[in-house]
């Protein structure tokens, strides 16, 4: 192991690991680092001539890992890594010898990522690796979509909205964004399956990409209801649990109330994911134009979101 310079070392006597750097602690032993560096290896540019050679694909993917954990754009990212020790640590970075890849690079580097789609393979690997750990997606799927917000200002550059995503209504209330619609695990509450879509797209048109198809129980809130034959179709042996929806003229009994109740009691392990993704990482607005790089940003979310879940487990398992 290289040894660190005097830029690195800290003579700090009393000081104690942040809460930022337990949890950078943790990523760093139940990540699998070399799996996904396997992925993005082959597209990545190898050094050429006598130029300086790129920055290694293991120090990139640390780094842009940072960027849904912390919430961080391309430039902020750049800024905390000078301004945060343990961020430097968890990079691999020692400003005695290099600087800081540059926000220039970094973006080139999310691009990189988003013109291969590698954010869906990326998503794929950690859901192997957590089946090799003993994770193993059950018979049982939970099923539920969120409002990721975009801005609906057009005081821009271009003076108009981003005409990828679109407004819809709720709870008589108008929202302007994208959708991301997942589905989870009903016993371990990992992400199995993940879609991303226009605000206006209704959950149930995405209902097929969200089920793999081995399932016994299907879960799902009202927006879900009347796609029994959907459900049937593509996982033939599931029984559906969707709660029952109200109607104008006919309100639900109280023997219905009570069923949605005891199907709440399971579905709500959907919102534990959510959970994670906006509130904890704090993805609860759109930080790129366009549904590509959006789509990109939450495969790498939800990936990161299931080792988080598990990472005490993987942790007690070695």
């Amino acid at each position: 192991m290289e040894q660190h310079t005097f830029a690195e070392v800290t003579f700090e006597r009393y000081r104690k690991p942040t809460r930022g750097e337990r949890f950078l602690d943790e990523m760093t032993r139940v990540v699998p680092w070399a799996d996904l560096a396997a992925v993005i290896e082959p597209f990545y540019p190898k050094p050429e001539g006598a130029g300086r050679p790129p920055v290694g694909v293991d120090r990139m993917l640390r780094l842009h890992c940072l960027q849904p954990w912390f919430n961080l754009s391309d430039p902020a990212v750049e800024e905390a890594l000078y301004d945060s020790r343990a961020m430097r640590q968890f990079v691999g970075i020692d400003l005695g010898r290099e600087p800081v890849p540059d926000e220039t690079t970094i973006c080139k580097f999310r691009h990189l990522l988003e013109t291969h789609q590698v954010g869906k393979e990326l998503f794929a690997r950690i859901g192997a690796y957590l089946a090799a750990q003993g994770l193993k997606v059950s018979r049982g799927t939970i099923v539920d979509a969120t409002m990721i917000a975009a801005p609906s200002s057009t005081k821009n550059r271009r003076k108009e909205r981003d005409p990828e995503m679109h407004q819809t209504k709720k709870s008589n209330q108008w929202y302007f964004g994208m959708k991301a619609h997942i589905g989870v695990d009903s016993r371990t509450k990992l992400i199995h399956s993940v879609a991303a879509t226009a605000a206006n797209v209704h959950d149930s048109q995405v209902l097929p990409d969200l089920l793999h198809g081995q399932e016994t129980r299907v879960w799902g809130d009202s927006a879900y209801s009347g796609q029994r034959d959907v459900i049937r179709h593509h996982a033939p042996d599931a029984k559906s649990f969707i709660q029952t929806k109200a109607h104008r003229h006919r309100p639900l009994s109280e023997v219905e109330r009570a069923r949605n109740r005891t199907k709440s009691k399971v579905r709500a392990k959907v919102e534990h994911a959510f959970l994670v993704i906006k509130r904890l990482f704090g993805w609860a607005k759109v930080r790129y134009r366009g549904l590509v790089k959006n789509t990109h940003w939450l495969f790498i979310s939800c990936g990161l979101a299931n080792l988080y879940v598990v990472r005490r487990r993987l942790l007690a398992g070695g």
